[in-house]
């Protein structure tokens, strides 16, 4: 495993086409947008999708969702007691070596080293927070979005109602938006990177993941092929810290919707309808070329 060769920016292009790309659990799983009508995908969201994309590829993953759990451990606290060295060290109680535990762990799961994590469980005296180098902003769309709702009953009911009909289960709702273009933005800090160990290779790793956050991912709210990654950016600096931002190296990715009101999609006004009604441009912001994949 080679050292990381110095910081990384990345910037992701995502489209949804009639597709709910994160709902929210406390507005009846409506998409997510802020108050001035822009999309929104939590960084928890896309940390998940990267999570299993790494599961895909065989990596260690210690945050494993329910329904994608391959090693048979029901929690968190039930995974990190499987790991025979990580609990050789916590076993010694308030003589375990909190960095020693913090290095079995990175060394162990793939995620723990890139996103960190805490491990903090009941009935263990030993805590303790790890730090990872990798950093993901929310994503918000470029331009706002249309939030459609459909209702929905169901054919038959859960349960039995007593004097027969339709039970209030039944009825639902479900949402989605007509179409929106996401910049999801991250980086690699090489400091922390060079603590929990994160390498080279792990984040060939993650630049994978990002090309192809989207496999394996459908559902009834994001159908197959209703969620595309477009266009990554990946700047790798040969510096620890280059003297260009990372917030100016994510400037330099202009994206405005087209002047002609038209573009390629056809549509003759209103809103973009396709990742073609954007203009996508990059000014040299004075650092190393990134790599562009273009992925449609």
């Amino acid at each position: 495993m080679s050292e990381l060769k110095g910081r990384i920016d990345f910037l992701l292009l995502v489209t949804a086409n009639n597709a709910n790309p994160n709902g929210d659990p406390l507005n009846g799983n409506r998409p997510r947008e802020n108050f001035e009508g822009y999309g929104e995908i939590s960084d928890v969201c896309i940390k998940r999708k990267i999570r299993n994309r790494w599961q895909d590829m065989g990596q260690k993953i210690f945050v494993q969702s329910d329904d994608r759990r391959d090693d048979g451990y029901g929690s968190l606290k039930e995974r990190a007691d499987g790991c025979v060295e990580l609990q050789k060290e916590i076993k010694k109680g308030k003589k375990a070596d909190r960095d020693i535990c913090a290095q079995i762990a990175c060394q162990e799961w793939l995620d723990v080293r890139g996103f960190g994590q805490v491990f903090a469980f009941k009935g263990t005296e030993v805590s303790l927070g790890i730090r990872g180098p990798i950093s993901i902003h929310q994503a918000t769309s470029v331009s706002p979005v249309d939030i459609v709702s459909m209702q929905i009953t169901k054919s038959v009911n859960s349960e039995a109602k007593e004097g027969g009909g339709k039970a209030s289960d039944t009825m639902g709702t479900k949402h989605r938006i007509g179409f929106g273009l996401y910049v999801i933005k991250g980086s690699v800090n090489v400091q922390l990177a060079e603590k929990t160990g994160f390498s080279q290779e792990d984040a060939d790793l993650l630049k994978e993941a990002l090309k192809t956050l989207f496999e394996n991912d459908a559902s009834s709210a994001r159908p197959e092929g209703s969620m595309e990654v477009c266009r990554l950016y990946w700047w790798q600096h040969g510096e620890k810290t280059p003297a260009v931002s990372t917030a100016k190296v994510h400037r330099s990715v202009k994206i405005r919707e087209r002047a002609d009101q038209e573009g390629v999609s056809g549509r003759k006004a209103g809103r973009p309808k396709a990742y073609e009604d954007y203009e996508i441009s990059y000014e040299d912001p004075g650092c190393v070329e990134p790599e562009v994949f273009d992925l449609v």
